[in-house]
């Protein structure tokens, strides 16, 4: 079959589909997990430093390489399984192996990604994880006291999942020796793959989630930068209100602020969408677990409600008032252009002329979105033709913004080009 009329993408984007099996696991089994991200820029990052580093665990064991330019690897180190992807803004390692070491979560099982290896990764270590993956017995009391050994009881999530098929449990805290320690149960005749799956949504929950409270980190110190520059904000878009107050000496603060605002806006947009993403990949990853309580215990879902989500909600909190900030800050910048003064914005009230200076108290008028706007002979004092530009500018400017204006004026060359003119005459109003 000729494959020139098909899309140049069609293909690989279809192979893409199934690139990425689950892994096949049989209990009792055990997984070694870590995630690794560099510092900054890492949706930016040299991928083929994260293929050299991966081949370097390979040359270990001598195990074959990897294509150039792949994003997802499979293969044999020793007797253990390595599954390795190429994320965004990440890669993961993931290591099984059948089998239990007597001594739970033992740290020396972490070993197959070696320490000196790890530390000499473009990136660091953004999670680590133990998995421990047992048949479930009979009594429950027997996985109760495990449970009790193993986790710290306050933080402890767990959770029959599934409808029956396994128990999962974990306290999302980082043991001595730097990893994450997650415990399933599974009941006997469980599908291999049906295993896998399970050991890889637990991995992919803490992985997303740790990538999404990234943001809580650059919000906090975004929340602390607008917090000084709110006062500052306000009190600036005020001027533009007080008629005795000298708006001109502050229009060139009040665009750097817009400035600044909107910088801060580029350098958090993708932190703030790449939160949403991975705060909405947890939440679905723990949705298929189907997940029922265990014995009255909290659930991974009532876990991260009360000690994940609210993080989110800061993260959303700050790029809401960043928004809004910077709305005010644009609307006031846009009124000043509108009228001609944004070039004019380091310009003293002695160097602005009458034109510019009727300009500002247009902005002054508008500047908290009244819904009628009263113009007492708004060109009065001017030349005729900076008085026909100005109210020009008036007049699109109560348009755009759906203003209704009641202007009395003595011009009638002004007077007519209004939608509607009335005359007052002897003390009563006509129309014209």
């Amino acid at each position: 079959m000729t494959t020139a009329i098909d899309h140049p993408q069609r293909y690989p984007l279809v192979n893409e589909l199934h690139a990425r099996p689950f892994p096949t696991l049989r209990a009792p089994c055990h997984a070694v997990y870590i995630a690794i991200k560099e510092p900054s820029s890492a949706a930016n990052r040299d991928r083929e430093r994260d293929r050299a580093h991966l081949v370097a665990l390979l040359d270990r064991h001598g195990a074959p390489h990897p294509q150039t330019g792949v994003t997802h690897y499979s293969g044999q180190i020793g007797r253990h399984t390595l599954k390795w992807e190429s994320h965004t803004e990440f890669v993961t390692y993931y290591a099984f192996a059948p089998g239990l070491a007597e001594r739970p979560f033992d740290p020396s099982k972490a070993e197959v990604f070696p320490e000196a290896w790890v530390a000499a990764a473009p990136g660091r270590r953004i999670a680590s994880v133990l998995i421990r993956v047992e048949e479930m017995p009979e009594d429950e009391a027997q996985i109760a006291a495990k449970l009790e050994d193993w986790f710290v009881p306050e933080s402890l999530a767990c959770a029959s999942i599934l409808d029956g098929a396994g128990i999962v449990a974990g306290d999302f805290r980082i043991d001595p020796a730097g990893h994450m320690r997650f415990a399933v149960f599974v009941r006997p005749g469980t599908g291999e793959r049906r295993v896998g799956r399970i050991v890889q949504r637990l991995c992919e929950i803490e992985t997303y989630r740790a990538m999404s409270m990234l943001g809580l980190g650059q919000a906090r110190e975004l929340g602390g930068r607008l917090n000084a520059l709110d006062p500052e904000l306000s009190a600036l878009v005020s001027t533009l209100t007080d008629e005795t107050g000298p708006a001109e000496n502050n229009l060139h603060e009040l665009l750097r602020i817009a400035a600044e605002l909107e910088s801060l806006a580029v350098g958090f947009s993708f932190r703030a969408g790449a939160t949403a993403a991975y705060e909405a990949i947890v939440n679905d990853r723990i949705a298929v677990l189907r997940e029922e309580r265990f014995q009255g215990r909290q659930t991974f879902g009532e876990f991260m409600r009360r000690r994940y989500d609210p993080a989110m909600r800061t993260v959303k909190s700050v790029e809401n008032r960043l928004g809004a900030m910077l709305e005010r800050a644009a609307r006031a910048a846009e009124l000043l252009a509108r009228v001609g003064l944004a070039e004019r914005a380091g310009h003293r009230p002695g160097r602005l002329s009458g034109g510019e200076q009727q300009r500002v108290a247009i902005v002054r008028a508008v500047a908290n979105r009244p819904r009628v706007l009263l113009a007492d002979e708004p060109t009065g004092n001017l030349d005729p033709r900076t008085a026909d530009g100005v109210f020009a500018e008036l007049l699109a400017l109560v348009r755009n913004t759906g203003l209704a204006a009641l202007v009395a004026t003595h011009n009638p060359e002004i007077a007519a080009r209004m939608d509607r003119t009335l005359v007052l005459k002897d003390g009563a109003l006509a129309q014209a």
